[in-house]
């Protein structure tokens, strides 16, 4: 059923998806639809069939995360001056307002906005291979919460380029002149379920070994 929805609603974006639209939209999307299609059904064929409700609490949790990091950007929005640096802790952390039309190091920055729609896309794809992993199971505890705290970080990030265009950055890390390239609270999401899915493996690991 879900296959059978999900696949509906990427039938409808491609039909709207006509030669009048601008040609790297219309292209953009014709891709996005058809490995959409194919990586839905593939992962509905091997999942297990676990009840829905084991995805609630961390569907909760991912909502907790895109809420404090929309609400942390509007704040900035609101306080901090595009490119200013407000001092925390003097020589170490400071607020700033930078954006970033790439990915993490402002990877494709450059690029002519495209790149947007392929990150959209990209999040997408994580995000319900994400929660169909959670659905199914295939997680430990640990790895399930990774799982939505990446979810909702990318779902932060989506909703910024939707928006602007661009993600709002405003973390800055230094110590002298060694600089770690700004961030915000869900690239900080982000990397940390990063982290707990990579000790969730070791236990995991660790699990079957012992069986």
């Amino acid at each position: 059923q879900v296959a059978i929805v999900v696949s509906g609603s990427l039938m409808v974006v491609h039909w709207f998806a006509q030669p009048g639209w601008p040609i790297s939209f219309a292209a953009y999307w014709r891709f996005i639809v058809k490995c959409g299609h194919f990586f839905i059904c593939w992962v509905m064929m091997n999942m297990k069939e676990v009840s829905w409700f084991r995805l609630w609490p961390y569907a909760l949790l991912a909502a907790l995360v895109v809420v404090l990091d929309q609400w942390s950007k509007l704040w900035v929005l609101d306080h901090i001056v595009y490119n200013w640096r407000e001092p925390v802790i003097e020589g170490f952390f400071d607020l700033t307002h930078v954006y970033n039309p790439g990915a993490a190091f402002s990877f494709l920055a450059g690029a002519s906005g495209w790149q947007k729609y392929l990150f959209a896309g990209l999040a997408a794809v994580v995000t319900l291979y994400l929660a169909l992993g959670i659905r199914s199971g295939k997680f430990g505890r640990l790895g399930d919460v990774a799982a939505a705290m990446i979810i909702g970080g990318a779902i932060g990030n989506v909703i910024d380029r939707i928006n602007y265009g661009h993600v709002i950055d405003f973390l800055l890390f230094y110590w002298n002149n060694h600089y770690y390239p700004a961030f915000n609270v869900a690239d900080s999401f982000i990397c940390v379920g990063a982290a707990l899915f990579v000790i969730d493996g070791f236990r995991q690991g660790k699990r079957n070994q012992a069986t």
